[in-house]
């Protein structure tokens, strides 16, 4: 049976968003991490590839020799079911900290409390409160 896993790409932040993206979720850590050495192509202790979880989801990340014209965009992002009103709120604002909101946290046609941001490293995140 194939797996999918999301696998993003960084220029130079990988293991800072990693180590973010796993203080905000239980069941999160940093599995595997394989850097660059003084050979290059990447810089030096940049991220070749590494494996982590979120909440028991495992995610790929890399920091990426080459300079792109793009990065994330907010047609792809991570969908995150909340519990309750103080776990949505407490990561919208950790995870909307120096980046931008997409879509206030608010109630919508479609969720009690819901909020779409693009964090700090331009990965987008879309939070919905779960209904009771």
């Amino acid at each position: 049976m194939q797996k999918i896993t999301t696998f993003l790409m960084f220029e130079g932040r990988a293991e800072e968003a990693m180590n973010f993206y796993t203080s905000l979720f239980p069941d999160s850590a940093i599995k595997s991490i394989s850097r660059y050495g003084p050979e290059g192509p990447g810089a030096e202790g940049s991220v070749i590839h590494a494996t982590f979880t979120l909440a028991g989801q495992e995610l790929m990340a890399i920091d990426s020799a080459v300079k792109h014209e793009f990065t994330f965009t907010p047609a792809i992002s991570l969908y995150i079911t909340c519990q309750s009103d103080a776990e949505i709120d407490e990561l919208f604002a950790k995870l909307s900290a120096g980046g931008g909101i997409l879509m206030p946290l608010a109630p919508y046609p479609f969720s009690p409390k819901f909020g779409w941001v693009a964090d700090r490293f331009g990965v987008s995140w879309q939070l919905t409160l779960a209904t009771q």
